[in-house]
């Protein structure tokens, strides 16, 4: 498949870093590498570990979907899709003064850095990622 840009007449928030594009879950990068490096947000609903994921996930949900509010946001592809079963594609959304959504929610608080074999321990009170 080739990377590219793809427009989306419909554009919604799944949760803090998986959108909708015309019914096609994508997984936001945080203009990370694929596989590599990249965000991510707390999982929403029976996915979370504890009642504070769980809210933290819908705090990080309404916040994607007030970035994701501007008409017209270019969906830029990697041309590479995550390991899971829905195979994602991985992408990075541009807002109109060319800031990336992804690397947005993690200036702001609402998403953290994600790297192989470490994963985000949500429900710790310090912040600490923990090793899978």
């Amino acid at each position: 498949m080739i990377a590219g840009l793809i427009v989306c007449t419909s554009l919604m928030a799944v949760d803090g870093d998986t959108v909708r594009c015309d019914g096609q879950l994508m997984r936001l990068l945080g203009e990370g590498i694929p596989f590599v490096s990249g965000i991510d947000t707390p999982e929403i609903g029976s996915h979370a570990k504890c009642m504070k994921e769980r809210k933290l996930a819908l705090i990080a949900k309404g916040r994607l979907r007030e970035l994701l509010d501007e008409k017209g946001l270019p969906v830029d592809w990697s041309g590479v899709v995550d390991k899971t079963r829905a195979h994602r594609p991985l992408i990075n959304i541009y807002r109109t003064n060319g800031e990336e959504i992804g690397n947005k929610l993690l200036k702001e608080g609402f998403a953290r850095a994600w790297s192989p074999k470490q994963r985000n321990d949500w429900c710790d009170e310090s912040g600490k990622r923990a090793s899978e």
